[in-house]
């Protein structure tokens, strides 16, 4: 079976495939999802170990799916952007050859960890957001035209061996416009619990869409809970339900913070990331911040940071206005302030 190499200029290569996943074993199965399977392999010519993707022989969307992640990554190019290798076309087999993550996906490190399982620190769970919020900004501010990811969730996030976050999975990624204008879709895909609300009852969406979606992830890095949970209580099955009220309660902040981290971080850490969380889970998507907006708040917040950038007064160390003109963002030597269109939300540095 060969496939395709992606270069430039493109260059045809005859490893087979099928050799590379031992004839796609059960035992080199690493994922499946809705349009198909994902094995483990290795590449003969180069010993490079990939992931790679098998989808569903069957219906045509399978097959839309394989053609609009050739599309997009073939195209895209960030460090937190899964790479692709290559690709397949062999009759009906339809196979994308991408950088193996061998640590998984975050949801893997997140949710349902097993009692031998060494959970994420808190300083690990800001950097994967941070990076994943960077992936999505090369998106949204970058591409052109900007791409709407459509289908933002932690197990579409994968990690390196050193835990560096990168966006997998982008057959359901379409091509946006300019600003924040609508853009039609003609279905409502994505997965139930990360949808915004206003795509998933319109089919309408623009980058304010990912960023909701962001915001659940963020508010599962921050809880350790599934955003859909029906063996929770009732009131708590739906994450975002469930911490809308306390949003509302600074004092209650402590409440969202997952057990698993036995208190280990700061409570004005804490405090930052959950008003972010609650910026991206806006009802209406015109008060929800840019995705660049949320990558310079969690910047200085992140463990690696080393403060405010140099060079700038002390009164107002950073001050910038978004295209949106709905969100402006103050970073001063005390306070983080994020000012929306409704109301003014302050961090504490």
């Amino acid at each position: 079976m060969e496939y395709e190499a992606l270069a430039s200029p493109l260059l045809s290569m005859r490893p087979p495939l099928a050799t590379a996943t031992n004839s796609f074993r059960k035992e080199f199965l690493i994922g499946e999802g809705g349009f198909g399977r994902v094995y483990k392999g290795k590449l003969e010519k180069t010993g490079q170990v990939v992931a790679v993707k098998q989808f569903d022989r069957n219906g045509l969307q399978g097959n839309r799916e394989f053609l609009v992640e050739i599309f997009m990554l073939s195209s895209l190019h960030h460090p937190n952007l899964v790479n692709l290798i290559g690709y397949c076309l062999d009759g009906d087999q339809r196979l994308l050859v991408n950088e193996y993550m061998p640590l998984g996906s975050l949801e893997d490190h997140l949710l349902d960890v097993a009692p031998e399982q060494q959970p994420l620190d808190w300083n690990s769970r800001i950097r994967i957001a941070l990076e994943a919020a960077k992936g999505l900004e090369y998106l949204h501010e970058m591409a052109n035209p900007p791409v709407i990811y459509r289908d933002f969730k932690s197990s579409n996030i994968l990690l390196n061996g050193d835990y560096d976050a990168k966006l997998s999975d982008f057959g359901l990624a379409k091509l946006g416009s300019v600003g924040d204008t609508q853009n039609a879709s003609s279905r409502v895909v994505g997965t139930y619990g990360y949808c915004a609300p206003e795509y998933h009852k319109t089919g309408h969406l623009t980058v304010k869409s990912d960023v909701y979606s962001f915001g659940v992830v963020l508010l599962e890095l921050i809880t350790g809970k599934r955003v859909i949970d029906t063996t929770r209580p009732s009131h708590e099955q739906n994450l975002v339900t469930w911490a809308q009220p306390i949003f509302r309660e600074p004092n209650r902040f402590p409440e969202l913070a997952d057990p698993l981290l036995g208190g280990e971080f700061s409570e004005k850490s804490l405090n930052q990331v959950v008003a972010v969380a609650a910026m991206c889970l806006q009802e209406e998507p015109i008060v929800r911040p840019l995705i660049s907006d949320v990558v310079t708040a969690l910047s200085f917040m992140s463990p690696k940071s080393t403060g405010p950038p140099p060079g700038l007064s002390d009164t107002v160390l950073n001050h910038f206005q978004p295209r949106s003109g709905k969100i402006e963002t103050v970073v001063g030597q005390d306070m983080l302030q994020c000012k929306s269109a409704s109301k003014d939300m302050y961090l504490p540095c």
